[in-house]
């Protein structure tokens, strides 16, 4: 479709993400997926196209801008790639590099975002724990101070790069319950009492390293808190609808790939006598699934403009994630239908996608968390 809001920047800029991608991972992505690897020269040539600088100052090692158009066709071009493991090993800094930088010290962001954002070391955010998902009022993580330092003691889980991670930014409780007593605290990975174990049996995004982490009397020291006491989750709630920004646009390039491997597909398979895009019943399931990418790509744009012109829109962008999950799983499933039994062989991108469509639909706040918060946007 052609988007309204385009600039030349913006085209420019998803031209060459487009052709780093089609060159320089695609190739490779059923291998890299499969050895459960995403090689570091990939985030760091991401790093070099700016990839995770949004909104980040030039001081740093960012952008100096930000653009949620260019953030939106950074996670769409990259998921295009058809195994979202790498998108994930990859654009996991951009849900913790803008509170690095809000809330850190000085210090902190001189050392650690150029690092980061130039791709050469992880950064993860933590907050999911074993026993909570997506009840983060009742953490029970906690951090007590004691002089210089605070000793951080729980654990947290299915952290995104938390295997290889560097950077760890830390949801703790520090006050009483409720999102008002959470702080958060840069952990780095050789501080003691800090471990972490492989989540490694898992359905989808082989080639991003998953981990469950471990804090016993973990010494952090008090320059390490992240913004005031008990005020660090709250001031960091945009960055949870950036990410939901972000799992939308995956949805939609996942989308896309879906279709053009059907096509192909159906172009070159012969059923009955003739090509299998030429009996109706393929042709509707193609319909069906470009109307879909049609109307989550202009309800994306449309939210992208709100952001870059206005207050963020939460109650739109909760109801867009759960819209782009759900034509994303519907195109999978039509997709899946359309290659019949090859479709179910490891190796090619509509069975991976497959798989990996139901953790967009869980990530970044599951479809029911959304369905509830964008009504409660509308004050009921």
């Amino acid at each position: 479709m052609i988007n309204p809001f385009e600039t030349e920047e913006r085209r420019a800029f998803r031209a060459s993400l487009r052709s780093f991608v089609e060159a320089e991972i695609t190739p490779y992505a059923a291998e890299w997926d499969e050895n459960q690897e995403c090689p570091k020269h990939i985030h760091e040539g991401l790093g070099a196209l700016g990839c995770f600088g949004f909104g980040i100052g030039e001081a740093y090692g960012g952008l100096g801008f930000d653009d949620a158009f260019m953030r939106a066709s950074t996670a769409e071009e990259l998921a295009r790639c058809g195994a979202t493991g790498i998108w994930a090993a990859t654009i996991i800094r951009n849900t913790n590099t803008g509170p690095i930088e809000m809330l850190a010290s000085e210090h902190l962001k001189r050392r650690i975002l150029p690092e980061v954002l130039s791709g050469q070391e992880v950064s993860c955010l933590c907050v999911t724990e074993p026993g909570g998902g997506s009840d983060v009022a009742n953490m029970q993580t906690t951090a007590r101070r004691e002089g210089d330092y605070y000793k951080l003691n729980g654990s947290k889980t299915f952290i995104t790069g938390g295997v290889e991670g560097q950077y760890f930014v830390v949801a703790a409780r520090t006050g009483g319950p409720g999102l008002g007593g959470i702080s958060l605290f840069l952990v780095e990975r050789d501080f003691p009492g800090f471990t972490r174990t492989s989540l490694e049996k898992k359905m989808g995004w082989w080639a991003s390293n998953t981990a469950t982490l471990y804090f016993d009397d973990c010494p952090v020291p008090a320059e390490n808190l992240m913004g005031e006491e008990n005020h660090g989750f709250i001031e960091v709630m945009q960055t949870f609808n950036f990410e939901r920004l972000t799992l939308a646009a995956g949805a939609l390039g996942m989308m896309k790939t879906l279709v053009e491997e059907s096509i192909t597909w159906a172009t070159d398979r012969k059923t009955f006598g003739k090509p299998m895009i030429a009996h109706q019943v393929i042709r509707h399931k193609i319909a069906d699934m470009m109307a879909r990418i049609d109307m989550i790509e202009s309800y994306l744009n449309q939210v992208c403009w709100m952001i870059n012109e206005s207050e963020f829109p939460v109650e739109q962008i909760c109801r867009l994630k759960f819209s782009a999950t759900k034509a994303l799983e519907f195109c999978a499933s039509e997709a899946m239908q359309i290659l019949g039994g090859a479709g179910i062989l490891r190796g090619n991108p509509v069975e991976r996608i497959y798989r990996e469509a139901k953790i967009f639909a869980i990530g970044g706040g599951s479809e029911e968390i959304m369905r509830d918060l964008s009504v409660r946007q509308m004050g009921i």
